[in-house]
């Protein structure tokens, strides 16, 4: 009996060996599931974040996707509208050249008719001066050959006055006899 108590005893203290042994394994496995459940929860959490940080990125990107369209449009109408305006201000500014040029060359064309009629009064005026001299001078002319005309009636009466004035002195003298023969050596 005694050995069967010790061998008892023995099996007893073997027992509750294995029973703190038990015990320790299981508070050591209850520990790790612990760990391994806060482990997990903070993987999980971690990944959770991380999750919903990768949605908000992709709510933003597809939101961002979405609005891009948007955006070009309307850049492309911006640039569009700027194209717009600037062939408007360009049209504006051809017309306005235009209408400068068409006022110029109207312009030039008046002041050439100006300077046609100036030159059309002038010749005429010039013609009139010179129809006007050639009268005066013509006038001239014939008033000259009149008195030409009349010097030389006047010298050519002259001259027969004294052609008659010499006949009748030689006349004269030839009817006196003794006078003449006097006279001659």
């Amino acid at each position: 009996m005694a050995a069967e108590t010790e061998s008892a005893d023995s099996g007893l203290a073997q027992t509750r060996e294995v029973n703190k042994t038990v015990l320790a394994l299981r508070e050591q496995l209850e520990r790790a599931r612990g760990d391994t459940d806060d482990a997990v929860r903070k993987a999980l959490s971690g990944a959770n974040a991380e999750i919903a940080q990768l949605k908000a990125t992709v709510v933003a990107l597809r939101d961002e996707l979405q609005e891009w369209p948007l955006r070009r449009d309307e850049a492309a109408r911006l640039a569009q509208a700027a194209n717009l305006e600037e062939i408007k201000q360009l049209r504006e500014s051809v017309a306005a050249l235009r209408d400068t040029l068409e006022a110029a060359r109207l312009a030039q064309e008046a002041a050439v008719r100006e300077a046609i009629v100036v030159a059309q009064d002038e010749i005429a005026q010039l013609r009139a001066t010179a129809a006007s001299l050639r009268d005066a001078l013509e006038q001239a002319n014939f008033s000259k050959q009149a008195e030409i005309a009349a010097a030389r009636a006047q010298d050519h009466a002259e001259l027969l006055q004294l052609q008659a004035t010499v006949r009748a002195l030689r006349e004269q003298l030839e009817a006196v006899p003794g006078k003449r023969k006097g006279r001659e050596p």
